[in-house]
């Protein structure tokens, strides 16, 4: 038996992080989402409302919920209490549609990001796909048809000893371009080109690290969307990850909720 030193119910979820973090760097994001129509949902509602993004939701039996337990260093294990009920034909297809619109498409890994990723391997049209793979091994066979129809993937180094290696067989499907976080020793990328950046971890008074991926995440893509070279944008996430780790929420923005 073990005792919680602390808990907190708040927003989760890879993409709110990432909607979260993009719209507090200005850039122009609309979250799409599966909502039920029960507390939770309303609540994702109104956090993300408050926090100024502009939310797309899609009918679901229930709204996704998990429980994440941390360590101290922060660790996690994640525990799915409930997950959405499956997408329609008719949601798949306006997600698709507005994606296509999109000058970028980031797409998490999900069911319907699944259908997404089939699709565009099938030959459906769109906006670039940049993905999160998270602790991908290398071998994970459903984050596959995400890997070989994105332009960019980002990944982290805990099912990996080699993670430039890990970054190689990514690009060997087809992205352009391969970020992987290490968290405390900052993060690294790689081109298709052979070529090589990396940036170290930016000091933080580290109170949560739900979330920190995701801020990393849009930090580099906010970076990219305005010009800034693979360095620079290495930088911006970095940066951008503080903003996580100092607040036990995805986001500060939430707490106000």
């Amino acid at each position: 038996m073990q005792f919680a030193l602390g808990d907190v119910h708040t927003l989760g979820g890879t993409s709110a992080g990432k909607a979260l973090h993009l719209a507090d760097l200005g850039v122009a994001t609309t979250l799409h989402a599966l909502l039920g129509a029960d507390p939770d949902g309303d609540h994702v509602r109104a956090a993300l409302g408050r926090a100024g993004v502009l939310l797309e939701s899609y009918n679901s039996e229930r709204t996704e919920r998990h429980a994440n337990l941390m360590t101290p260093a922060g660790e996690r294990v994640s525990l799915y209490l409930a997950t959405p009920s499956p997408a329609t034909a008719d949601t798949i297809d306006r997600v698709e549609a507005a994606l296509a619109a999109a000058e970028l498409a980031v797409v998490d890994l999900s069911e319907v990001g699944a259908a997404i990723v089939e699709r565009r391997l099938a030959g459906a049209a769109g906006a670039p796909i940049w993905t999160d793979l998270h602790d991908y091994d290398g071998a994970a066979t459903f984050h596959e048809p995400f890997l070989r129809a994105a332009d960019v993937v980002f990944m982290n180094d805990d099912a990996t000893d080699d993670a430039w290696a890990l970054m190689q067989s990514c690009l060997d499907r087809g992205p352009r371009l391969a970020v992987c976080t290490l968290g405390t020793r900052g993060a690294i990328a790689l081109g298709a080109d052979g070529s090589r950046a990396s940036v170290p971890a930016e000091p933080a008074d580290v109170v949560d690290t739900n979330g920190a991926g995701d801020a990393f995440f849009a930090g580099f893509l906010a970076a990219s969307l305005s010009g800034a070279e693979v360095d620079g944008c290495l930088a911006a996430g970095a940066r951008q990850a503080v903003t996580a780790l100092s607040s036990e929420h995805l986001h500060p923005a939430v707490a106000a909720r």
